[in-house]
């Protein structure tokens, strides 16, 4: 009986297209919890002369419903950066976007509405690509 085992195990060595499956996801995950997580908390600044502030008070439901917008994407964007969780931070943060380009189009009549629009795009194309 021989001490050592002669087998020799060779893995294959991943190519470019196996890193872009696992990286991008995952990068994109981040990228995308990160700014969630930014305009989440940015939108919990109580300064009166601050522009959620005054977005809010157009908006006519009161500061709680700022309040309640910023933790539902900092929470959601905290989720979305963890793969058991994304899901769950997907659907926060798609909900408050579809919410926000209704609002900016119809009740704000903003002409920039297509940004939160483009912001669902992202959170739907990460998820997808995370899947």
């Amino acid at each position: 009986m021989a001490m050592f085992d002669t087998k020799l195990v060779v893995e294959p060595i991943p190519n470019a297209m196996d890193r872009f499956r696992v990286y991008v996801p995952a990068l994109s995950r981040f990228a995308l919890g990160l700014l969630f997580v930014f305009i989440g908390y940015s939108k919990l600044d109580s300064n009166p002369r601050g522009e959620w502030v005054r977005i809010f008070e157009q908006i006519g439901l009161g500061q709680w419903f700022r309040y309640l917008t910023g933790a539902l994407q900092l929470l959601g964007g905290i989720l979305v950066v963890f793969p058991q969780t994304l899901t769950a931070g997907a659907a926060m943060l798609a909900c408050t976007m579809l919410g926000a380009t209704f609002i900016d189009a119809f009740v704000l009549q903003m002409p920039f509405f297509f940004i939160p629009f483009f912001l669902f795009v992202a959170i739907a194309m990460t998820w997808i690509a995370s899947k």
